[in-house]
C-alpha cells in the first residue's frame, strides 16, 4: 500500500499531553521494539489522549477502533461486501493498520466478546501475521505497526476480563489521574478556565475518588472535568456546570447525590 493512503490517519497537531512519568520514554523503547502494549487505568484519565500524542510524536498513523459488546471479529478484520460488481473485500481497522503500518489502538477491549480478541494473537507474537480466513489470505504487518489496548482494571467483573492468555502478550503500563496540580493545568488549558477555576473543580473529583467502592462506581474523570471547564467558559454558573457533568452522569442515587452536591457547595 502506497504512503499516501496512510495521511488520512495521520495526526497533524501535536495533542497536549501533560506527562506523569516516564511513561513517554517507556512507550518510545517499547514502539522501537514493536511491542504490544497495553494501557491500564481508569476511564477519562488520558490514556486515549497518550496514544495520540505518542503516534504524533513517532509520526506515526494511528487508528483507533472503540470496543463495544456487539463487535464481532469481522468488524475487526473485515468482510465481504455486496456492491453493483458483485462482491468485494474491504478490509476492517485492524487489517488496514497491519498493513500500512499503523499503530493501532482497541480502546476499552474488554468489552469487545473473547471470541472477537482471539483474532489479535497471531499479531501479537513473533509471528506478526493476521490470518483473514474468509479471504484466503495471510496478512504480515507491516515493520512499523504496533498493537495498543487499553483495559480498564477497577471496572471488570468476572465475566469481562481480559484472558491470561490475552494478557500475557503485552508489556504494560499503569496510568492513574494526575497529581493536582497537573490535572488543574490539563482541565485549564483544554477549557481555557483560570487555574484557581480548575483547581476547585480537581478538588471536587478528589472527593468523589475517595468515594469509589463506597456507593460510586467509578469516581469523576479527568474528561468530565474537563466538559465542566467547557460549560463555565461558555458562561454557566459553576455549581450547574458541576451537577450536570459530574454528578448526574455516575451516579443516580439519591444520597450520593446530596453528597456530592454538598461537595460542590463547598468549592463554588
Amino acid at each position: 500500500m502506497s504512503e499516501h493512503n496512510t495521511e488520512q490517519y495521520r495526526i497533524q497537531n501535536q495533542p497536549y499531553y501533560r506527562s506523569v512519568a516516564d511513561e513517554v520514554a517507556l512507550y518510545e523503547a517499547a514502539y522501537g521494539a514493536r511491542m504490544p502494549m497495553m494501557l491500564k487505568g481508569p476511564t477519562g484519565c488520558g490514556k486515549s489522549r497518550f496514544v495520540e500524542y505518542m503516534a504524533w510524536k513517532l509520526g506515526r498513523p494511528l487508528i483507533t477502533v472503540a470496543c463495544n459488546e456487539d463487535m464481532t471479529a469481522s468488524d475487526l478484520v473485515g468482510r465481504f461486501l455486496l456492491d453493483a460488481n458483485g462482491t468485494r473485500w474491504q478490509d476492517g481497522p485492524l487489517t488496514t493498520a497491519a498493513r500500512i503500518g499503523a499503530i493501532c489502538y482497541l480502546d476499552e477491549v474488554v468489552e469487545a466478546r473473547q471470541d472477537t480478541t482471539v483474532v489479535i494473537h497471531p499479531l501479537t507474537d513473533h509471528r506478526r501475521q493476521l490470518p483473514l480466513e474468509k479471504k484466503g489470505e495471510l496478512v504480515t504487518a507491516h515493520a512499523d505497526f504496533q498493537l495498543v489496548i487499553s483495559y480498564n482494571p477497577g471496572y471488570q467483573n468476572l465475566m469481562k476480563d481480559l484472558k491470561q492468555s490475552t494478557k500475557q502478550r503485552f508489556a504494560a503500563l499503569d496510568f492513574d489521574y494526575p497529581q493536582s496540580e497537573v490535572e488543574s493545568e490539563v482541565v485549564a488549558h483544554e477549557t481555557g478556565i483560570d487555574l484557581e477555576t480548575a483547581g476547585k473543580l480537581v478538588h471536587i473529583a478528589h472527593r468523589a475518588r475517595n468515594l469509589k467502592g463506597h456507593g460510586l462506581d467509578e469516581g469523576i474523570s479527568t474528561r468530565l472535568l474537563v466538559y465542566a471547564g467547557n460549560l463555565i467558559a461558555k458562561g454557566i454558573a459553576p455549581k450547574a456546570a458541576c451537577a450536570m457533568t459530574l454528578v448526574r452522569p455516575i451516579t443516580d442515587d439519591p444520597d450520593m447525590r446530596d453528597t456530592l452536591d454538598a461537595a460542590i457547595a463547598t468549592y463554588f
